[in-house]
């Protein structure tokens, strides 16, 4: 289609070979002359907004339509002679797609921290997917698209995947108490999501159509971690878990090849007596093994003392925690007003400062925020 021809009148339409457009610019690099009378083709899944000097004249729906300007052929050209045989009356189509655009990722680049019931703060990873489409054409092209030829969703992909990320790390800070309810709350998450961000997508003329989560993670130390605790779960007591690792040594250790493995199944075949006795015989714990202690140590005084006690029977330090000094951290009585180690009032909060990012409050000695989890500089 030539937008510059001197006699000819355009005939405008446009097919997405690559389903990845989102607009499509006629004519794709500057801007044309287009005549009275050209026809423009907008298929049931687009819709075209006809640009005439700078501005956006008028919004066609699906259907064939005639496109009115001041440029006559030959008679344009002839009259353009002072502008270099270039018509000042510009036009140009911008076509968009109005299909739904899927399968855009989102996720987040570096871990976040959370505050987790459970295990503290902890740090996650979160991945999914997104559709999208556009529903007002003229605010699209005039907030996002500007003057570009062709916009694809690969432009706008990596921005809406950070502004969903962003709402992402509030809402999870909102709502999250503990990971190991986190995959059966995901359909949840999702839809409440969504509906956060709605409005901001609905600024640029975009609509958020579908939000899924495909994964919440948190780093590889804390998966094993959660992984032990599982395991622990499975046996009674730890000892049957150090027998049961014993015995998968040994199994390992048989089947080892050369002198080594035959040394290694050797020696743990003399251990295997000792190891297993008690379990074989079901009775007390041998002597020599270490048990559960009944009493430990004074925070204070190091001095042994009942697991019962409340305080200290050596030097009084009490045991039980009601509350602690928020400066030097000791234990203080239930009704104490003033911490008794360095007079501080038990009332005073410590202090806190502002992320430098995102501006929420964290205690003063804090290496990353509690919100954001950037570093607290």
């Amino acid at each position: 289609m030539g937008t510059d021809n001197a006699v000819f009148l355009e005939v405008i339409e446009w097919f997405d070979e690559s389903g990845r457009e989102m607009v499509h610019r006629i004519p794709e690099k500057g801007s044309g002359e287009i005549k009275f009378g050209a026809q423009m083709t907008v298929r049931e899944s687009q819709a075209a907004v006809f640009f005439y000097n700078g501005r956006a004249f008028d919004a066609f729906g699906p259907g064939r339509h005639t496109l009115k300007t001041a440029n006559i052929p030959i008679l344009t050209k002839v009259l353009s002679l002072p502008w270099g045989m270039t018509s000042p009356l510009r036009a140009e189509v911008y076509i968009t797609s109005m299909k739904v655009f899927p399968d855009l990722k989102w996720g987040t680049r570096d871990p976040v921290a959370f505050r987790d019931s459970e295990l503290g703060l902890i740090r996650l990873r979160a991945f999914g997917m997104f559709n999208l489409r556009i529903i007002q054409p003229v605010l699209f092209i005039n907030t996002l698209v500007g003057t570009q030829g062709v916009y694809t969703t690969e432009e706008i992909e990596e921005y809406l995947s950070r502004v969903i990320v962003s709402r992402f790390n509030d809402f999870m800070g909102e709502h999250v108490d503990t990971i190991f309810n986190l995959p059966a709350r995901y359909n949840e998450f999702s839809e409440d999501l969504k509906k956060l961000l709605q409005d901001d997508f609905s600024r640029f003329g975009l609509g958020l159509t579908d939000l899924y989560i495909n994964s919440i993670t948190p780093p590889p130390d804390v998966q094993k971690a959660i992984d032990d605790k599982s395991r622990l779960g499975v046996f009674d007591d730890l000892n049957k878990l150090i027998k049961m690792k014993a015995a998968m040594a040994m199994e390992t250790a048989s089947q080892a090849q050369g002198e080594a493995g035959t040394g290694m199944g050797l020696g743990m075949g003399f251990m295997m007596p000792a190891m297993f006795a008690d379990a074989f015989r079901g009775g007390p714990t041998p002597q020599g093994q270490q048990t559960a202690p009944t009493e430990f140590k004074c925070p204070d005084c190091r001095q042994e003392v009942p697991r019962e006690a409340k305080f200290c029977p050596h030097c009084g330090h009490q045991i039980l925690v009601f509350q602690q000094c928020t400066k030097c951290g000791s234990n203080l009585p239930a009704d104490a007003r003033f911490c008794f180690q360095c007079g501080s009032p038990v009332e005073t909060k410590p202090q806190s400062r502002a992320c430098p990012k995102c501006g929420q409050d964290n205690l003063f000695s804090a290496a990353f925020c509690n919100h954001c989890g950037e570093r607290m500089s």
